[in-house]
Formats: structure tokens, sequence, C-alpha cells
């Protein structure tokens, strides 16, 4: 497991691309037949991916559960949220504690704290499912929940005359069901939209991370980092991942409409709990 230690806002000033890369990006999470993690020390964050093939593959393989958690198992102090985006009918199937849960595109599964066996299979390996996850400590328990895409709680946003026209579907959302801290959603960019969370806010009592798809081939998303008057960029290509502090902002741009899935954890679950930036007051 690929384990990042957090820089600060004081010393991010100073990292080459190169650095910013190795510390927030994450790529090539799907893996045939795998579990690829990223454990961030940002709030102990967890980034995971698995896209089974031949063969079932459970949550904890290839994972030192005690060494890196210090627990018997990786739901034991923790919760998960789960998101199929291997593509329309590249449909999967996820086995909790023997509770068999079907994701289609786009459907997403929440599995609470105390569940020892999550085990992750496609339908078909011609047209394999990949799962794309985020895991947050967690110190009581709810309920699993599938919510597909068509149950989410839908906000439409923008305008095409900011590029930013989009949909935002809240899934693990206080809107939707209880959890202890994690939060995520899929906001969808209408064609000849690119701007996402723009204008930029931070919000210092939460982290966030992102992962972008439906980038088209040759195409990127830049995304925007850094405290608002001190801003780099990531260049991210089509299923990448980013790593989002508190203190920075997380915006991006893309050269074609896309597709991103949002997690936040930290203190508190208020989304109105955040400091705006006016867009002329970035550097």
């Amino acid at each position: 497991m690929d384990i990042r230690y957090s820089c600060n806002q004081k010393d991010f000033k100073r990292y080459t691309t190169q650095e910013m890369r190795n510390e927030f990006l994450i790529t090539g999470l799907y893996q045939a037949d795998q579990i690829v993690a990223v454990y961030s020390h940002v709030d102990r964050m967890v980034t995971l991916g698995c896209m089974p093939v031949n063969h079932p593959v459970s949550i904890d393989q290839g994972i030192d559960v005690w060494a890196n958690f210090g627990t018997h198992y990786f739901l034991e102090r923790r919760e998960i949220g789960i998101f199929n985006i291997g593509g329309e009918g590249h449909n999967g199937k996820i086995t909790v504690d023997g509770e068999v849960y079907e994701l289609g595109y786009k459907d997403c599964l929440y599995i609470t704290k105390g569940h020892k066996e999550v085990i992750f299979s496609s339908d078909d390996p011609a047209m394999p499912a990949k799962f794309y996850m985020v895991s947050a400590p967690a110190h009581v328990s709810y309920e699993n929940k599938l919510i597909k895409i068509t149950d989410a709680n839908h906000r439409p946003l923008g305008s095409v005359a900011t590029c930013n026209k989009r949909v935002i579907n809240q899934f693990i959302h206080p809107d939707v069901l209880k959890t202890c801290q994690l939060s995520m959603g899929l906001t969808c960019l209408d064609e000849g939209s690119n701007w996402n969370t723009m204008p930029s806010h931070t919000h210092e009592r939460r982290m966030e991370i992102y992962t972008y798809f439906e980038i088209p081939e040759g195409q990127a998303v830049f995304h925007m980092m850094g405290e608002p008057t001190e801003t780099r960029h990531l260049v991210m290509l089509n299923e990448d991942a980013v790593i989002s502090p508190s203190w920075s902002i997380h915006s991006g741009v893309g050269t074609s409409n896309y597709s991103f899935i949002w997690a936040m954890g930290g203190e508190n679950m208020e989304f109105d709990d955040m400091d705006n930036i006016a867009t002329p007051d970035l550097k």
C-alpha cells in the first residue's frame, strides 16, 4: 500500500511539479484482479481501486491490515464508499458478509464499519467493473446502503455562460443516509462546460479527494490546488485521483467536459461550512 505523508502549505510553495505529483496525484488504480490502495495521512483517508476480471477479489488482498491500521480486518474501524465507474454495461457485484449488492455504471454502495468480508466481482470478464473507493475512519456503525444513480439527490447547478453547467449527484450525503464522517457524490458536466468547483473555496475542517473520469481519449483536466493566493495545478488524465488538504482549493478545468467523484472526511458534514474565494482574488 502506498503511504502519503502530508506536507503543509508553507512547504508546498516550494514543490516542483514532480514533487506535487508524488505527494497528491494517484494513478494506476485499476489493475486486473488486484486491490490498489493509497493511504493519506490527511485525515487518514484511504483511496482504493479494484478491477476484478478473472476471479473475485477481496478488499484486503495485498494489504497488511495489522501493519497499516492496527486492526484485524479493513473495516473494523472504518467506513467506505464505493462507485462502479467501469462504463455502461460493465456491471459488477460486491458481497458484504454474504449479502450481494449489484452495481451498474455510476451506482454507489456505502458499507458501514464492522464488516469483515468484502468481495468484488465482475459480471463479464470482457467488460469488467471498476470499483473506485474511499474509506474514512469511523467510530460508530450505521447501515449499509446501495444507492443507484437514479436514486441519488440530483442538484443542477451552473450555466452555459460560465462554462460550468453541471449536475451534482449526492449519494453518501446527510440528505440521503447517515454516516460517521464520510461524504461522497458524483458531478457530471454538460457538453460545452469544463469548469468545476468555481468559484473556488476551501474548508479548513474537511479534506477532499477527487477522481476524474469520462475524460475522452487525448483530453485532460487541469486540477487547481494550493492556497488561494499561491495556486498550482496538476495535469490529470482519465481515472486519476488527487488528494486535496483542507488548506487547498480544489477547482478544475478540462479540455472537454468530464465527470468526477468527490469524497470528504473531517471534523463536520456541514456543506455550507466553507470559505468562499472570489475569482479575482485568486493568484
